[in-house]
């Protein structure tokens, strides 16, 4: 009886979910682990929005310039460090330095109000090290899952993640004005800290996988990758496949940075205030991520289980070609705010689950190396590109944008089905 009632949550997570017993506490912590994560950054994330509208929304593409520099040299550096460090002992560290970081910055805004560069320099930070970790997570699950355990299992860890940013901008809209916006870096840097703890806990559970679990993946974080700081650079060029997924989310950036460009611009002339619009982009992150978790839950693993990964990778471009139209049509705030909660969660609930699955079929040094050169480097040169291209075309309207973006959904769609069509296929990883 004892033993039956233990095995009830398996039981329940396997019948909902589809988490096989074996899978369970794999599983579990790895949704924890995503929930601290995404719940630390995005704690900050409006902060760092409002961060670039103190910088100036006429000069964002300098902070998405900078923001590809630092990624470009932190990129090497952290291959550098998983060539040399044992992955058990690195991918935790990744963490807690971050912590610190947040730390440094709680002082530094301590000391001075809206100064700009102070501004530049925390938005350029947190904008690099939130794709590192965020790589680092989905390189670490597709270690540990194969490609029909992430099928079923990557909705419902993504969850995890998505439920943290619930959490976090609801606590922002209720609580900003009475805890204070630079006290939630000491938040943040305690979610990290937290982080570091879980992932030594992830790695103990891959352990346990991949002894009791004949389909997870067979290889071990106990050692260094071996290589130089830019093999992840060789790599993507070496493999016709991962250029495929480096074009497909260069795009898909393109996409978000020409929404972002029109969403600044709308927001700071509706609001005066920095509280009133750290406020507005938690509002818009709460309703996201509220919609997403439903999805990821219920239907992430359901949907690709049925329709494939492909058709998961062209939900977004389909999208966003009638997005774009309706923002043509009618340029408001009300209108992009609704695109931009409809675009964040099909990406967050259905293309972004469905894009990490496309790394269970690669090896370890491209699971950790490529994909954070990828994941890194490539989205921020698409944020610059963009950003640059958007700021051109900022002074013809949002619905100058508008039509931009429609241009480069247009080409997104055919690449995402050849990308997925060469997934179905095995991949290309050399």
């Amino acid at each position: 009886m004892q033993d039956s009632q233990r095995d009830k949550p398996a039981s329940y997570l396997e019948r909902i979910f589809g988490v096989q017993p074996v899978e369970t506490k794999a599983v579990l912590v790895s949704f924890a682990y995503f929930f601290f994560l995404m719940a630390s950054y995005f704690i900050l994330r409006p902060l760092r929005d409002t961060m670039g509208t103190v910088y100036g929304v006429a000069h964002l593409q300098e902070l998405f310039t900078g923001t590809f520099i630092v990624s470009f040299i932190a990129a090497p550096i952290f291959a550098g460090f998983a060539s040399r460090v044992r992955l058990a002992t690195f991918l935790p560290w990744i963490y807690g330095f971050i912590a610190i970081t947040m730390v440094i910055f709680y002082a530094l805004f301590q000391r001075v109000t809206n100064d700009r560069w102070v501004a530049a320099a925390f938005y350029v930070w947190l904008s690099t090290f939130n794709l590192i970790t965020i790589s680092v997570f989905w390189s670490l699950m597709a270690d540990i899952f194969s490609s029909p355990q992430a099928k079923r299992l990557f909705g419902v860890i993504a969850a995890g993640g998505t439920l943290g940013t619930v959490a976090a901008p609801a606590f922002v809209t209720i609580f900003v004005k009475a805890v204070g916006t630079n006290n939630l870096l000491l938040i943040s840097a305690a979610g990290f800290t937290i982080c570091a703890f879980l992932v030594r806990l992830v790695e103990a559970q891959k352990r346990e996988l991949v002894a009791a679990d004949p389909a997870a993946q067979k290889t071990t974080l106990e050692k260094r990758l071996g290589g130089n700081p830019f093999d992840g650079f060789a790599l993507l060029f070496r493999s016709r496949y991962l250029l495929m997924i480096a074009l497909f989310l260069l795009l898909m950036t393109w996409i978000s940075t020409v929404i972002y460009f029109q969403l600044g611009d709308l927001i700071s002339k509706e609001f005066a205030s920095r509280a009133a619009r750290t406020q507005a982009y938690a509002t818009i992150d709460l309703a996201t991520n509220s919609i997403a978790l439903l999805i990821q839950l219920f239907g992430t693993g359901r949907f690709v289980k049925k329709f494939g990964v492909t058709v998961g990778l062209l939900v977004n471009p389909v999208i966003m070609v009638v997005a774009f139209l309706a923002v043509a049509f009618s340029p408001v705030l009300l209108v992009l705010g609704g695109i931009q909660v409809v675009r964040r969660f099909s990406e967050y609930a259905i293309a972004k689950p469905s894009r990490d699955m496309l790394f269970t079929i690669v090896d370890q040094q491209a699971k950790y190396k490529a994909k954070n050169v990828i994941e890194t480097v490539v989205y921020r040169f698409g944020d610059l590109t963009s950003a640059w291209l958007s700021a051109a075309i900022l002074p013809f309207g949002v619905a100058g944008l508008a039509v931009f973006g429609i241009v480069i959904s247009v080409i997104w769609f055919p690449v995402a089905f050849l990308l997925g069509r060469q997934y179905e296929r095995g991949g290309q990883t050399g």
